[in-house]
């Protein structure tokens, strides 16, 4: 039997709203903090890598040179 048929007949659970108006649920908001949260770490990250090519990885290479 196919997990689709499955799942139809056994009935899956539907996720609670948030609020009973708004159409979220809680797994939609749970997906949202993750998916922001990897997305903060991945900018901090890209910020960081940024900074070291401008202070260290640039100027050492010769491209360009440090005014102070």
């Amino acid at each position: 039997m196919g997990d689709a048929k499955r799942r139809k007949e056994q009935g899956t659970p539907e996720s609670k709203r948030i609020v009973s108006w708004l159409p979220l649920t809680t797994t939609q908001s749970e997906d949202f903090v993750r998916v922001s949260t990897q997305g903060a770490w991945i900018g901090i990250g890209l910020l960081v890598f940024a900074w070291l090519m401008v202070r260290l990885i640039g100027p050492s290479f010769g491209w360009w040179q440090l005014a102070g």
